[in-house]
């Protein structure tokens, strides 16, 4: 048996008037998900524990079959996990955003326009970041700056206090700064960096010319999703099964870095809204091919389009996953013995532009079992009709695998 999960990040959503009331899910050319729901168990699954936020972080870890409740220690560690730091007990570890602010003379004065910086490139923001750690960090002899993926990057503090208030730039995007600028334990320090990133980073030569091309310029850090050093039980030992892992983001490549499970390298894959969906599929397959009995594929597009308003896109990029995924899946696996887990893992409504804790419409198919309550098409509302409510996330790995 080979087990697939398909995983578009922020897929599901609420209907909108930017698409006839429909969600993008209704509106997409989707006949590979249609057949999925028509043929499998279909159904809704609450991927976020009650109390906790809804971010990719728990809500990933709950579709791997993981428990957030008990195992996650915060957000950025499982992404520095995948840069290859190596954090100590006393570490502290938070995401680094190069995000476009306004402005305004006052820091606190100013808008989140960007918490991408329109998805800069990684050779860009790479030069950045460096940028930065010869000129900012040796002020602070506690940090260190670790570069990422384009606008995604790692601060760690050596010997501080968890207890921050942070707050994630995509979820005001649009909105002031003042009112979510660090507070708590560390507040103090990270305002200050922050403030001297965008001092150092405003006249930047990358972002001159960014600006001269109408690109928006990566002018500031942004700090959040604080952690400590993450600890999971290796997946083949919860599961008894090998797992691999496609994705373009540090944040999933962590998540599997700290479970054990393969990754795979993928050219073009960005974890942006346009990214390398067939090369993705592929190395599912290669791995299949190659030891692994489980894959899990996930693609950021969707989400990012959600975070950035784009109705249009959103829907293309669903359809892509259809057409360069989920179809190629099934052609290639055809009279195998396989099973497909297809699921978002959080909706990430366009009209409010972050991520809800709604449940997210699932679907479980094999190729050899006819597996029900079917669903008329892979949608919120029609998933729903079908009474099938999970109360846990981590519920989907157990009925992929056909654990009791």
């Amino acid at each position: 048996m080979k087990y697939i999960v398909v995983l578009g990040d922020g897929m599901a959503d609420v209907p909108t008037l930017k698409l006839d009331r429909r969600t993008p899910l209704e509106a997409a050319d989707i006949p590979n998900m249609d057949f999925l729901a028509r043929n499998g168990l279909c159904g809704l699954a609450r991927t976020i524990p009650e109390g906790m936020s809804p971010g990719s972080d728990t809500a990933n870890l709950s579709v791997l079959g993981y428990d957030p409740r008990t195992c996650y220690t915060g957000r950025s560690p499982l992404e520095a996990a995948s840069m290859g730091i190596k954090l100590a007990d006393d570490d502290i570890a938070f995401r680094c955003n190069l995000v476009t602010l306004s402005d305004e003379p006052s820091f606190s004065d100013k808008t989140m326009l960007d918490y991408s910086a329109g998805e800069i490139t990684t050779e860009e923001a790479r030069e950045l970041v460096e940028y930065l750690r010869r000129e900012l960090i040796p002020q602070y002899p506690q940090l260190e700056l670790y570069p990422g993926i384009s606008y995604r990057h790692c601060l760690v503090l050596h010997g501080g206090s968890t207890g921050s208030t942070l707050t994630p730039p995509h979820d005001f995007t649009g909105g002031p700064v003042a009112g979510r600028l660090p507070g708590g334990a560390e507040g103090e320090l990270l305002i200050e960096v922050m403030r001297r990133s965008h001092e150092l980073l405003r006249s930047h030569p990358v972002n001159l010319s960014r600006i001269e091309r109408g690109l928006p310029p990566a002018n500031s850090c942004w700090f959040w999703g604080e952690g400590t050093r993450p600890s999971l039980r290796p997946f083949s030992e919860e599961y008894g099964v090998e797992g691999g892992m496609v994705c373009a983001v540090d944040l999933l490549r962590g998540i599997a870095v700290c479970a054990g499970m393969r990754t795979a390298e993928v050219e073009g894959a960005t974890g942006g809204m346009t990214t390398n969906y067939r090369g993705k599929c592929e190395a599912a397959l290669e791995m299949l091919h190659s030891g692994c009995d489980l894959v899990y594929i996930h693609v950021e597009a969707p989400d990012e389009c959600g975070h950035h308003g784009e109705a249009q896109m959103k829907v293309n990029a669903i359809e892509a996953i259809d057409r360069e995924i989920v179809a190629r899946i099934l052609e290639e696996l055809d009279g195998e013995d396989f099973s497909i887990l297809l699921t978002p893992d959080h909706p990430t409504p366009l009209d409010i532009r972050t991520h809800s804790p709604d449940p997210v419409p699932f679907v479980i198919y094999r190729s050899r079992e006819e597996l029900s309550p079917h669903a008329s098409c892979y949608t919120e509302a029609a998933a729903s009709s079908t009474g099938i409510l999970l109360p846990e996330g981590r519920m989907l790995m157990r009925l992929l695998l056909g654990i009791n």
